[in-house]
């Protein structure tokens, strides 16, 4: 009785007009408020930070087309892309991160471990280095190289379904190998090209324009609904395929369209803010944290992924004085001392 109790305590329900009862969790309803607010607060210092340093209030002031002498240019047109930029790839990396967890059943399960992150850069490679394209074939190239490692990676792990450790264990492998042919076309390209690629590879929201925010947009308007809508069926697949078949959904059908819709968000946030790393992998687990509630937390982990993105931006301007350090660098240092307290923990728990 008390477990039921308590769910019905956390839980509201709100009638809609056709009759209908929405239910949601208030936690996880104040978890995504604070973490929005957070990520605008944050986003705000960013746009303030440089060499010509403005105040919060010059910033909305600015934003609101009533700012200082000289800001608008320095505010829309250089800072807030870039700022705008990193929010939506974190938004579109933190939800993909939560699919390919909840689909693995494995915290260690985020498209940069498994290989999908790592396909999406190879394709956006290809696109920079060989075909010299510009920011829409740049991001067409990161679907296709995204998709393709997914079918791969999905395709090699089946054995009478897919189970989690061995979804991580074959990503992990395909890594390599794309890391390898990475290294490759860095080779084989001009000195010029090879150092872009170079910069890019890193994850860095340096020169980033309207035109990136565009492509963000653009996958998170299409996938994102997708996703949001198969929520239910994402909870019921971390049961395991049977006990999800008898409730009433495909497992196969189910899995594949959110494989799709997650390599896909992938896959558009690595061509607009390259392959940032570990905000995939840390924002699920922290929204959890937060929410302390079971299932997929997709709206917590998009949010939590905007607001690590957001903050490593800051924090790269804070450190340098300027914004040429990649936010790549400060993602992966956090994000390493985070994978290696989680591995700790998965051997203490028995599960490696």
């Amino acid at each position: 009785m008390t477990p039921l109790k308590n769910v019905t305590l956390a839980r509201d329900h709100v009638r809609t007009g056709s009759g209908r009862s929405l239910r949601f969790d208030r936690r996880t309803l104040l978890v995504c408020t604070a973490l929005a607010l957070l990520a605008a607060v944050v986003t705000v210092l960013s746009i303030g930070t440089g060499r010509y340093a403005l105040g919060p209030w010059d910033v909305l002031r600015t934003l609101a087309g009533n700012g200082p002498p000289g800001a608008d240019f320095i505010v829309l047109d250089l800072r807030l892309p870039r700022a705008l930029d990193g929010l939506l790839a974190g938004f579109a990396m933190g939800t993909a991160g939560a699919v390919f967890q909840s689909l693995s059943r494995n915290p260690l399960g985020s498209p940069d471990i498994i290989g999908f992150g790592n396909g999406a850069s190879a394709g956006a490679l290809v696109a920079l280095i060989i075909l010299d394209a510009g920011a829409p074939q740049t991001a067409l190239g990161a679907v296709c190289g995204g998709r393709a490692t997914a079918a791969a990676v999905y395709l090699l792990a089946w054995k009478r379904g897919v189970h989690g450790y061995r979804l991580v264990l074959v990503g992990i492998g395909a890594s390599a190998v794309l890391g390898a042919a990475t290294s490759f076309l860095y080779v084989r390209a001009e000195i010029g090209k090879a150092a872009q690629a170079a910069t890019w590879m890193v994850g860095s929201l340096n020169g980033r324009g309207w035109s990136d925010v565009s492509i963000a947009v653009l996958g998170l308007v299409v996938l994102v609904p997708v996703v949001l809508l198969h929520a239910r069926r994402l909870a019921l697949l971390e049961m395991g395929d049977d006990t999800a078949a008898a409730l009433g959904i495909a497992p196969g059908r189910s899995r594949l369209v959110l494989l799709a819709a997650g390599t896909g968000l992938t896959a558009m946030a690595v061509a607009a803010a390259g392959p940032i790393p570990f905000v995939a992998l840390a924002a699920p687990q922290l929204a959890r944290r937060l929410t302390r509630s079971a299932g997929p937390n997709l709206l917590p982990a998009a949010w939590m992924g905007a607001v690590l993105i957001a903050g490593a931006d800051w924090a790269t301007q804070r450190i340098s004085g300027s914004a040429i350090l990649p936010v790549g660098v400060v993602t992966g240092v956090t994000g390493g001392v985070y994978l290696a307290w989680l591995l700790l923990r998965e051997r203490r728990s028995g599960r490696l």
